[in-house]
């Protein structure tokens, strides 16, 4: 069991495949792109799935969420799904991605054993979209939603980050949207993970401006803390159901308490926290030999420092070197 000082336990596992994407979002990482991992810095397929099994037989990890970067990208990734689709006990899994290989990956993935996606769109508007993501992919991300639908990933999430001045009068159309093509549409509070360290709390598109602006036109009841549980997203129904919408606060309304997240870097690092400044080599351990009650011992020994919470309301605190792209979200 992975067991905090504060009582919380980790059954969820999020596994960074890649710190590369072939999006440049502008609240993600720089137009000319990072310094991407060596290949040999990064863990290898049967790595990964020795590390996810050790997590799930022994260590009471019970959903897997495959990140990135763009996890798309990673060449193994089907073969990755249908070996840990195969573990005793086998975890529910999912994976976000910004959709745009989904048209020729969906069909596998689902044979694979994939569950269901969260797919990153933040815009129904192809002009903005090439403006927030520097590249001009909208339509192969609504294409990639559409495929994933069609192959039985659901259900289907579709994330969104509101930007001032580009993107935040679109949440009300947003929901239509979502609504109309039976998408479950979260909204994510723009957090500081961005590369360029730009990240500003003034300004920022707040969960509460967010739900403003969607009762200009819709109704909304909230679900309840019982209905939501350890999930990051604080849920409405919308004119009554049975549509809801998601709204992940993580810097206003912050759920650190109800965490149940340890996180898995492409390179081997665990880290208890997106915003964390400390990381815990498992890629090392791996690679010396050692068995894996020694790498369950040194996985519970991280989560068992894990802090109260991420601090994004300290004002000493300090963004974490490593942008979202090479944690993973």
């Amino acid at each position: 069991m992975l067991i905090d000082t504060y009582g919380r336990v980790a059954t969820d596992l999020r596994v960074s495949l890649t710190d590369r994407c072939n999006l440049r979002c502008t609240y993600c990482m720089p137009e000319e792109g990072l310094s991407w991992l060596a290949k040999p810095d990064l863990l290898t397929d049967d790595e990964i799935v020795r590390l996810i099994d050790i997590a799930v037989r022994t260590l009471g990890i019970e959903e897997v969420r495959f990140t990135g970067g763009e996890p798309l990208l990673r060449p193994g990734l089907v073969g990755i799904v249908e070996r840990v689709a195969a573990l005793a006990p086998r975890p529910r899994m999912s994976l976000t991605t910004n959709g745009i290989g989904l048209v020729r990956t969906a069909t596998a993935l689902k044979a694979a054993g994939l569950d269901r996606v969260n797919v990153s769109l933040d815009t129904l508007r192809p002009d903005v979209f090439k403006t927030l993501t520097r590249r001009d992919r909208h339509q192969d991300v609504l294409d990639g939603l559409a495929a994933a639908r069609e192959a039985g990933l659901t259900p289907v999430k579709v994330n969104s980050v509101l930007m001032p001045g580009l993107n935040d009068d679109e949440a009300p159309d947003l929901l239509a949207w979502a609504i109309e093509h039976d998408y479950e549409l979260r909204f994510i509070e723009q957090m500081p993970l961005d590369a360029q360290h730009g990240w500003k709390r003034e300004g920022m598109v707040t969960a509460g401006d967010i739900l403003a602006s969607l009762r200009t036109r819709f109704d909304l009841a909230p679900e309840g803390a019982d209905a939501r549980g350890s999930a990051p997203a604080e849920r409405w129904l919308v004119d009554g159901g049975p549509h809801r919408v998601g709204v992940i606060a993580s810097v206003t309304r912050p759920f650190c308490a109800a965490c149940d997240r340890t996180r898995l870097t492409a390179d081997g690092q665990i880290r208890t926290c997106l915003f964390a400044t400390e990381e815990t080599d498992l890629r090392a351990a791996l690679r010396s030999g050692a068995p894996d009650e020694e790498i369950a011992r040194v996985w519970k020994l991280a989560m068992w420092g894990k802090k109260a919470g991420a601090g994004l309301d300290d004002p000493s605190f300090v963004q974490p070197d490593r942008p979202m792209s090479a944690i993973g979200g």
